[in-house]
Formats: C-alpha cells, structure tokens, sequence
C-alpha cells in the first residue's frame, strides 16, 4: 500500500519508546544475520572497528533519493575506505509488496555500484527492532568499544528530492569524521527520516 510512503521525520530512536531499542551512549544490540550470500554475519565480528548500519529498503523514494543520487555509495566508500564497516540491513518483511529475495537485493545493490561492507537480510525484523529502527533510510554509528554513539538520519533535508543533497549536512559524513579524529560525536542523535519499515505484523 503506498499511502504508507507520507511517513516521515519519525523520531530516531528516543529513549523509552521500545523497551529493546538501542540507546545512544550504551552497548550496541548484538546480533547476528545472514547477508545476501548466506554467510552469517555479527556484530561481534568487527569488534575494534567503526560501523555504520544503514537500513535499506529499494521501494522507498527516500532510499531511492541516496542511492539514485549516488549519495549513499559515496558515503559508504568515504567509510569504508578509512577503514570503516558498512552494514547494510533490510528489514523488509517477506509477505510485504517491497520484499527482496536476498538475490535480487544483492544484484540491485551491485546495479547501483553499493560500497557496504555486507548487505543484511532481516526478514523477521529482530535486528531491526532491537535497534528500534524505524524508517528507510535510518542510520547508526557503533564505536570501537562496541557503543552506540549516533542514530538517526542520513542528512539534514528530510526530503525526497535529490536536489536537496548538496545543502545537506551529512550527519553520518561528520560523526565518522570527528571519531577518526578522535573527538566524540558533536551531534549523536538527530530525527530520522524516511518511509516506515515494513515490519513483519507478527513480529
């Protein structure tokens, strides 16, 4: 149904409003998932490591704003080429209009020249919810130790129109930056913005 594409600027994750949901400044969730490829994949294998977790999904005009304008990839390769992890989730549920098969999200991510380190599949919203992930695209950034350190969106222009790219800040470009700086966060939570995650109903 696409009258669900109106959700937008939801909260980024605002303590208290899912009694799993990830906190800004605590342990990220750990979890494991199994990427397009079928290798399992967790958190707990990038420990020392900066990561970026992104949730995706292609049906999103949101989604489609980044990686159409090839702001996304450019994001991603920015991060993984200082070292950085880029997982990329999709918490889509299988009986929704939008689901991907792991292959057809794997070859939509490579059609668009994806820079992620590993796209996650999350058909039963676990990894999501754990999070208290809400929209696509909805972004955190996990520290060395394992710590939360920012939720929220992309960039400053909660908008679907690509042409607000470039006047946007990148929240996800600066905390990355001040980290690798060895400053913390300046701005470790903003609103998220995007079309609502596609949740398994049961889930």
């Amino acid at each position: 149904m696409k009258k669900s594409w109106i959700t937008l600027a939801v909260l980024a994750i605002g303590a208290g409003t899912a009694s799993a949901a990830a906190v800004v400044g605590q342990p990220a969730p750990a979890f494991t998932a199994t990427d397009t490829a079928g290798k399992a994949v967790s958190l707990a294998d990038f420990k020392g490591k900066h990561v970026v977790l992104e949730w995706v999904n292609p049906g999103c005009p949101y989604v489609q704003k980044h990686y159409n304008a090839a702001n996304m990839q450019g994001t991603q390769k920015a991060a993984t080429d200082q070292g950085v992890v880029w997982l990329t989730i999709n918490s889509t549920a299988p009986e929704h209009g939008d689901y991907k098969s792991p292959q057809a999200m794997s070859t939509w991510m490579q059609g668009h020249k994806a820079a992620a380190t590993a796209t996650l599949m999350d058909p039963d919203g676990k990894v999501g919810r754990a999070y208290g992930a809400r929209t696509t695209p909805h972004m955190y950034v996990v520290d060395p130790a394992g710590k939360l350190v920012y939720a929220g969106a992309i960039d400053s222009r909660a908008t679907s129109n690509p042409a607000d790219i470039p006047t946007a800040t990148n929240h996800v470009k600066q905390a990355l930056g001040e980290l690798l700086a060895g400053k913390a966060v300046s701005q470790p939570t903003t609103r998220a913005y995007g079309c609502s995650i596609k949740y398994p109903s049961a889930a």
